[in-house]
């Protein structure tokens, strides 16, 4: 249980996970104290959350939001920014614990600078792993800071390890709902609408990270981001196909035990779990209901139906700027596909596309650094968009 206060930073916080994190803050007000929320342009959803609460800062990331932020909190004593260079700074300011939940490449800055002010960061944001996985372990070293993993998989891992050495470890293992094309074949999955991915059987998320869900590129950039955070090798990863997601991780040690991390599908659980850390908090959240659920399925994932998780099982066996170049090409496949200029079944075949080119324009080298890692991308974003149909380009 959480005696002592502790001062908290919300980076996302009109998002999915940034929202979820905001209603365990509401609900515990007694013991924390929020010192800033940062969202990229979302003026009246953020000063909503500023205002329950009691933020001392709101932050925009977006400065052309900055006017209407204000007008929105105007009165009530709130202090309201806006622009890159005040999402750094709110980023950095110190406190005990920062909610990383700015999703997309979009993130890194904000993150590495909350992770050298030292305390505890919670990423939620899995691209600043497969962007600059070894720079930002590096950083997080440097700083002393305390990384806890968000995503209900991830932290279900550091949950079943409880403790020991990975070095006993013999296997992780991250389960996937199926997303919503589990059982379509491949002609249907192909000819997906965005309305058709949109449509996730379990959880409510952001649009991008709900189309790379049906595509299971998701649960690739999980299995880089797992190499990371835990310092595994991609030969002792894989990934099982659950749909009632009761189970998210479970870990396999070199004796043949196995643990599980289990609990409804509910996002709270994992942010209760990094917010009370090492401690723990009550939530809301639903428990499971073993005898209630009654049955729980396992398949293995089908990488010809969903060839964005094998291209990510690729990208992290060949290393160096693979994972970076997939992630952007992945975003840029995604936003192209819900513009509609794209197919479904473009998204892997631009991806597949820009990791051939990438040895071919220079991009092998890991990033050393978070500079290098955003200039990665941005090369990366161009040499994906040289694929798109002329009209997607330019929507783009």
């Amino acid at each position: 249980m959480v005696t002592a206060k502790r001062s908290v930073t919300v980076l996302g916080a009109t998002g999915s996970v940034g929202l979820a994190t905001i209603d365990l803050l509401e609900r515990n007000l007694d013991l924390f104290s929020v010192q800033a929320v940062v969202a990229r342009s979302d003026a009246a959803g953020l000063a909503a959350v500023a205002r329950r609460v009691g933020a001392r800062r709101a932050v925009l990331a977006d400065e052309r939001a900055g006017p209407a932020l204000k007008a929105a909190l105007d009165g009530s004593g709130i202090e309201a920014a806006a622009g890159a260079l005040a999402a750094l700074d709110a980023a950095a300011v110190p406190v005990d614990w920062t909610m990383a939940a700015i999703s997309g490449a979009a993130g890194l800055a904000p993150t590495i600078a909350a992770v050298r002010r030292g305390g505890a960061v919670a990423l939620a944001t899995k691209e600043c792993l497969v962007c600059a996985g070894e720079a930002f372990m590096a950083e997080v070293a440097r700083a002393g800071a305390t990384l806890l993993p968000v995503d209900s998989e991830h932290n279900a891992l550091l949950q079943a390890l409880g403790g020991q050495s990975v070095d006993d470890v013999e296997r992780m293992t991250l389960t996937a709902s199926g997303g919503p094309f589990r059982q379509w074949d491949a002609a249907r999955i192909a000819a997906a609408t965005p309305e058709d991915a949109l449509r996730h059987p379990t959880w409510t998320m952001g649009a991008k990270i709900t189309i790379d869900s049906a595509t299971l590129m998701n649960k690739g950039l999980e299995l880089i981001e797992a190499h990371h955070l835990f310092g595994v090798d991609g030969d002792r990863l894989d990934v099982v196909v659950h749909p009632q997601s009761a189970i998210h991780g479970l870990v396999t040690f070199r004796d043949g035990a196995v643990t599980a991390g289990l609990a409804a599908p509910d996002m709270r659980v994992p942010i209760a779990h990094t917010l009370g850390w090492p401690d723990r908090l009550t939530t809301p959240a639903a428990r499971l209901d073993l005898a209630k659920l009654g049955a729980m399925t396992f398949e293995a994932p089908d990488l010809t139906r969903f060839p964005g998780l094998k291209l990510c099982m690729q990208a992290l066996a060949a290393g160096g700027a693979a994972p970076a170049v997939l992630n952007a090409a992945n975003e840029v496949a995604v936003a192209a596909f819900l513009a509609r200029a794209i197919g479904f079944g473009d998204i892997p075949r631009l991806v597949e596309g820009a990791l051939e080119d990438a040895p071919r324009h220079g991009l092998t080298r890991a990033p050393d650094s978070v500079e290098a890692a955003i200039a990665l991308d941005a090369s990366a974003r161009a040499l994906t968009a040289r694929r798109l149909p002329r009209d997607a380009v330019r929507a783009h």
